[in-house]
């Protein structure tokens, strides 16, 4: 009976093939929040901006998936991408730079994402998230984000964005 289910599970692993099971093992999940601008920013100076901290939905995504913290092994970040809304019609032309830091309760804070020389003339942009392992920051029941911007231009109003995160996790199931 043994020989049968040992036969069994090598056959399973042969047919699909270990990155085919780890890739079964691997689903995304999303989370949001909100940075506010504030007008009369310094020019050409980094700047950090207020951002609330961020109330992760990773627990509730890994139950749906049949996993747990626990048995998170690498979460990375796929997405971080920006969008203006408000006012409406505004686009990035404003921004030089732009940094996301990440730190959770117990955690170092980390760099999450970035972009240089922007020049997008629209309203969304996408940021280049760093190859770090962020598995104890989304373990957690929340996180916090730390923004710093530089301008090259003058606000005249406040400017709202919604930051949309997206990561991708690999677990084992339960």
């Amino acid at each position: 009976m043994k020989n049968k289910l040992l036969s069994a599970c090598l056959s399973v692993l042969l047919l699909f093939g270990c990155d085919d099971i780890e890739k079964m093992l691997t689903f995304q999940f999303t989370d949001q929040t909100a940075i506010r601008l504030e007008s009369a920013m310094p020019l050409n100076l980094p700047l950090e901006v207020p951002t609330p901290a961020v109330t992760s939905n990773s627990r509730q995504e890994f139950e749906n998936h049949n996993t747990h913290a626990d048995l998170v092994k690498d979460v990375r970040l796929e997405q971080l991408k920006l969008t203006i809304t408000d006012p409406s019609g505004k686009t990035f032309t404003f921004l030089k730079t732009i940094r996301i830091f990440i730190s959770a309760s117990d955690q170092s804070e980390i760099e999450l994402a970035s972009l240089d020389n922007i020049s997008a003339s629209t309203g969304v942009i996408e940021l280049t998230p760093t190859k770090q392992k962020l598995d104890p920051y989304v373990r957690a029941s929340a996180y916090d984000l730390r923004t710093e911007v530089t301008t090259d231009e003058t606000l005249t109003e406040d400017i709202d964005i919604l930051v949309d995160l997206k990561f991708r996790v690999t677990a084992d199931t339960f």
